[in-house]
């Protein structure tokens, strides 16, 4: 699981300060959630291909992560794509881009679906084989969710050793990395454990975007293996942050503890602060295992 932060600041674009925009790439996808201004020269430099982003997600529709929506659909036009692309946003979305699209006269090339988000409680919104994608609801000044992605189990891994030992025909192979146990000729039954080890714990990406301190999210995500929470403000601002509707440091942390996440990253982060290390330094005297998001970062889970 790969998390590139292509812009982890809040407000208006800065020249060295994006606005929210991240891609994660999971079982073979590759996700873009949130899209402010500026996304697509973050991709760029980045050097994502474009036609490998086939959904993207919108948390809620403030210009700092919704306003490079139209330019990345302008973008993907004039480069010719082919492939569909698939747009989960809040109700609304799909008005404002296609009233830009047909003011600017642009002439659609590819398939564009939107998929409208509008209910209060978690939904699931995307799912095949590999992957859910379950809608967090956030306490924001507008209609906002979070996502939560999660892989499905995988398959168990083959004890080649021991199958081989017991002449195990190949035909087996299937129904025993499904979990299944095997019967001999002779009658014996032979444990799945004994011929299988188990998968690797399915990875799970939580996104939290703008929104008030809200436990009542901390269900939803329980045992995540990372949490992505806004805090854009210090405890020193608790006041601000709730007359916005936004989260401290600390506040992060305690939802990442609550939800007994394993990583904590931090972002959206107001300019008043010059450096983004004292929001670490709040949060660690909750939250040991919390990291910095910036522009430009990847991260790496195994």
């Amino acid at each position: 699981m790969k998390l590139t932060t292509l812009g982890c600041h809040s407000a208006s674009p800065r020249e060295k300060a994006r606005t929210t925009a991240q891609l994660l790439e999971m079982r073979g996808h590759l996700f873009l959630i949130d899209c402010g201004e500026g996304t697509q020269m973050a991709l760029r430099q980045s050097s994502t291909k474009f036609a490998r982003i086939k959904h993207i997600f919108i948390s809620h529709l403030h210009g700092d992560h919704f306003y490079g929506l139209a330019g990345l659909i302008s973008t993907f036009q004039l480069q010719g794509r082919e492939a569909e692309l698939h747009i989960h946003a809040p109700k609304g979305a799909k008005e404002a881009m296609l009233l830009l699209l047909k003011v600017s006269g642009a002439h659609m090339v590819f398939p564009l679906h939107f998929h409208e988000l509008e209910s209060q409680e978690s939904e699931v919104i995307f799912e095949d084989d590999k992957l859910s994608v379950t809608t967090i609801p956030l306490d924001h000044r507008i209609y906002a969710n979070g996502f939560f992605f999660k892989e499905k189990n995988k398959e168990r891994k083959l004890n080649v050793d021991a199958v081989q030992t017991l002449g195990i025909d190949v035909c087996y192979y299937q129904n025993i990395k499904n979990g299944k146990d095997v019967i001999l000729d002779s009658g014996e039954r032979i444990p799945n454990e004994m011929l299988s080890f188990p998968p690797a714990p399915p990875k799970s990406y939580a996104f939290c975007s703008d929104t008030l301190y809200h436990p009542e999210i901390v269900p939803i995500i329980k045992g995540v293996q990372v949490l992505y929470h806004e805090s854009t403000f210090l405890e020193d601002n608790r006041a601000l942050a709730e007359r916005t509707k936004h989260s401290t440091a600390l506040q992060a942390a305690q939802i990442a503890k609550a939800a007994e996440a394993q990583t904590l990253i931090l972002g959206h982060y107001s300019s008043r602060y010059k450096d983004k290390r004292v929001f670490q330094d709040e949060a660690k005297t909750l939250f040991t295992n919390t990291l910095l998001s910036e522009d430009g970062k990847e991260f790496n889970f195994e």
